[in-house]
């Protein structure tokens, strides 16, 4: 090969490996802007006075006076539109004809003013949270706001043609009746029947939810997640790293060490939900870790997950030591097992943390082990003890079900995006303290 050539070839790989890493870094950007921004969502937002209300009937907090002040203030901003509703109501009462024609549409007008506004004043107290406060969020308010200005028609404008959705003004519908200026009234005045203002609801980490997460909190589901990581890795790293000093400093090469490794490579290849069905069948049929869920069968289902990772890193860091360290330990006099502790151990310590903290972040992502071992969709957060014998709450499996099951998908979109802005923060945090330690005990190991 050329000198020209050579030349040509390293400007080329030197251009697909820049092009890569900006593929790399926009697919990055691409993917965690939204995450971080709507996720971010669920911390710093336009909250209402039912939020407000909320946080001081649930959870105790705020000053009770200038929510009382706020409070009538919103009710007197309220009052005529209930004034409204309820001489409506006379007026149906009065003509049979007129109460058949608009009894359906008055009862789609309350229940869309019961979401934004909350239950009228007088009314029995609700069993659930979410039939007890109107909207919490200036955003989701302006949603029922819009539903309740407008409302769609099917219109079939070509006989040929099938009908098409159009937008057309609720108040057409109540043309000419004591209701028609409702809508234009609640247009106008809906900031001060809600009072919107901005918020910085730090504790969505960890205040437990309400009503199945409609309001609330996190905290059941973080801290779920850090018991099942932190057990995972109390069980892991032992093993992990006891059987990588075995197969890289006491066993002998041979075909039972190869059919072993071997083995240790196809456990990390295995797909997830294999593990669930595993911990289910194991520790909680078999050998009865507990009588049904619980976060210490979660916690070993992971910790068996992760064991071929921690031990093929901790593998990789043990041979990366020299061999020179190992002579000189035995040449002082040092037993094979002192010299392991003593010198190989602290010298490869670097990449087995690296490798352990990886393990970590994939402990703390995933589902499909703790759906039939550990997870639960609604729990309080557990004390300590609590979790050898009780299921537990977790970010992954809470993220999937909130997503795909949750009756009111739609009013709770910034808690999905919060749980999954916690998750990949989280995962991201485990990494970064992965690079710190790292370089601190390569510091230390330097001098």
């Amino acid at each position: 090969m050329t000198l020209h050539s050579r030349r040509v070839l390293d400007r080329a790989l030197t251009i697909m490996g820049l092009v890569s890493i900006g593929l790399v870094i926009a697919a990055l950007v691409a993917l965690l802007l939204p995450i971080t921004v709507r996720g971010l969502g669920a911390i710093v937002f336009r909250s209402t006075v039912e939020w407000r209300r909320l946080q001081s009937e649930e959870f105790q907090r705020g000053d009770s006076g200038a929510l009382a002040a706020e409070l009538a203030a919103a009710q007197e901003a309220r009052a005529p539109v209930y004034e409204m509703i309820a001489a409506f109501e006379a007026q149906l009462d009065e003509d049979r004809e007129m109460r058949q024609e608009y009894r359906r549409p008055l009862r789609e007008v309350k229940e869309i003013l019961h979401r934004l506004l909350g239950p009228e004043p007088g009314a029995r107290r609700a069993t659930l949270p979410r039939e007890r406060y109107g909207q919490t969020r200036w955003d989701r308010a302006e949603v029922h706001l819009e539903r309740l200005l407008h409302t769609t028609e099917w219109v079939q404008t070509d006989p040929s043609l099938p009908a098409e959705p159009r937008l057309v003004p609720r108040g057409e519908r109540f043309a000419g009746t004591s209701l028609e200026p409702l809508f234009g009234y609640v247009e106008n005045n809906i900031g001060a029947m809600l009072r919107p203002r901005w918020t910085f609801y730090w504790r969505f980490l960890i205040d437990r939810s309400l009503d199945s997460h409609i309001f609330g909190g996190i905290g059941a589901e973080v801290l779920g997640t850090l018991y099942l990581t932190i057990g995972a890795i109390l069980f892991a790293v032992p093993l992990g790293v006891l059987t990588a000093i075995y197969l890289v400093e006491y066993a002998r090469q041979g075909w039972i060490i190869s059919t072993l490794r071997m083995f240790i490579n196809t456990l990390a290849g295995v797909p997830s939900i294999v593990f669930g069905l595993f911990g289910l069948a194991f520790f909680i049929n078999t050998i009865h870790v507990s009588d049904t869920k619980s976060t210490l069968a979660g916690a070993l289902t992971l910790a068996v997950l992760v064991l071929p990772l921690v031990i093929r890193a901790s593998e990789e860091a043990l041979r990366a030591v020299p061999l020179t360290y190992r002579e000189a330990a035995l040449s002082l006099g040092a037993s094979r097992w002192k010299a392991v502790v003593s010198v190989v151990l602290p010298a490869s310590l670097p990449g087995i943390i690296t490798g352990v903290v990886i393990a970590m972040g994939r402990a703390a992502g995933e589902t499909a082990p703790i759906i039939f071992t550990a997870a639960v969709s609604v729990g309080q957060p557990l004390r300590p003890w609590e979790t050898l014998t009780q299921p537990t709450p977790a970010l992954p499996w809470n993220i999937y079900n909130l997503a795909t099951e949750h009756p009111a998908v739609d009013e709770i979109r910034h808690v999905q995006y919060g749980m999954v802005f916690t998750l990949v923060a989280l995962v991201l945090l485990l990494n970064f303290a992965a690079i710190v330690i790292r370089a601190r005990v390569s510091r230390k190991q330097r001098g």
